[in-house]
This record gives structure tokens, sequence and C-alpha cells, in this order.
């Protein structure tokens, strides 16, 4: 008996984008349903109870960051927001009010594909998850406190080991400055982002092959940061 399919609701009032997603999203094995405004969007996810939500920012009744707060009172299931809107401060909004993702209009499937399957993985992983994340050369071993590079031992401080694992518990997924300052810092250094750029950088200094160029910290411009799961 085969697996049922993993189901995505669509919230996107452009009936263009819907095709467009519908036809790559279905090819790959996605159950899609369709949402045109934001109410209707979230009477949807609670009767059918999707996988995964991507969302438009743009609605004609309401505020996508209204919908992802409605969204957050009752579920946790992935919310991707995907918006032709590349202010900074509306990705981090959105973000900050619980969306999980965030890419920018034009996109291509293959990355939509890739952050789809990133956010489903985090959600199915759940608290219980192994406590070993590997990617390329870095394992990060959360249960024995171990950080390995090409197989050998890296000596991180207390705070760098704390944002590492903190960006390692959201691997693949955008954290913005304040979210991260807020779990690794406490709630008193939600501002202080000269902290974050100055342990960011001894982390890549001791993590990256090419600081400058980063295979694993990557950088969201005006955002925050990702681990990179893949």
């Amino acid at each position: 008996m085969s697996a049922p399919k993993p189901v995505i609701l669509c919230i996107e009032d452009d009936p263009q984008i819907r095709r467009f997603l519908r036809a790559g999203l279905g090819s790959q094995g996605f159950e899609f349903l369709e949402a045109e405004s934001g109410r209707q969007g979230i009477t949807e996810a609670a009767a059918r109870n999707p996988d995964l939500i991507i969302l438009d920012l743009g609605l004609p009744d309401m505020e996508g960051v209204e919908v992802v707060r409605s969204l957050r009172e009752w579920a946790g299931l992935p919310i991707l927001v995907l918006s032709a809107r590349t202010r900074e401060t509306e990705k981090i909004a959105a973000l900050d009010a619980g969306a999980d993702d965030y890419l920018t209009k034009p996109f291509g499937m293959g990355e939509l594909l890739a952050r789809i399957r990133v956010a489903l993985r985090h959600a199915d992983s759940g608290p219980d998850k192994s406590s070993v994340f590997a990617v390329a050369n870095l394992v990060v071993d959360l249960a024995r406190r171990q950080v390995l590079l090409e197989n050998r031992p890296v000596h991180l401080t207390p705070l760098e080991y704390r944002l590492l694992a903190t960006l390692v518990k959201h691997a693949g997924l955008v954290l913005t400055h304040r979210q991260l300052l807020k779990e690794v810092w406490g709630p008193g250094h939600a501002d202080d982002s000269h902290y974050l750029r100055i342990y960011m950088a001894q982390l890549r200094h001791k993590l990256e092959k090419d600081p400058a160029q980063p295979r694993f910290l990557l950088t969201e411009v005006g955002v925050g940061y990702r681990l990179a799961a893949e």
C-alpha cells in the first residue's frame, strides 16, 4: 500500500502562479489544494489539515502576515511565504510572525521544492528527532555536544556552540537576527545585532573553507541566517 501524498495548501490570489504550482508540485507527487483569499485559506487549513502551506503576502482580503498569526494560534504546520515583496522589513515581519521560510518571486521550482523538502523534514522530525545533523563534511552531534569537520573535532566556545546548535535545530530554514539573538543571548539582547555578526564571523572562520563564500552558514541579506541542509 503506497504512502499518502503530502498535502500542500496554496493561499494565492494569482491564478497563473497557482496553475504553475499545481503543475509543478503535482508532478512531484504532492496533493495540491488552493485558496484565493486569506480567510478562505484559513478555513481550508482548518478543514483539510495540510502538511504545508504556501502563502502569498499580498492577498485581496487581508495581509499575509495576519494569516500567519491566525494560523499560528492553533497550527504548527510549516508555512512557506512566496511573495513578490522584497523589502527586508516585510520578510522579517512574516518570519517573526511565525512563517518558517520566505522565498521571493520570481522563483525556480527546484529551489521551491528544496525548501519544501526541508520544511517537511523539519516538521516530521519533531522534538524527538535524531540528535545528529550532517551536511557535506560537517557533523554536529547535539547529544554529545560534538562538532566534527572532515572527521576532526572543532573546538567552539559555549556561545559559538549555542549559536550553531540553534541553527542546527532549524536547519534549512531562515532565522531572523532577532530570533537568533533572543534564543542564544536572551530576550534582553534582541536588538544587539553586533553580537551576532561577531560570533557568526568566528563560526565561519572555524567551519568554512572560505569564510567569505560560506558553504554552510548562509546569509539572508538584511533578514538573518540559514544553515544549509542539503
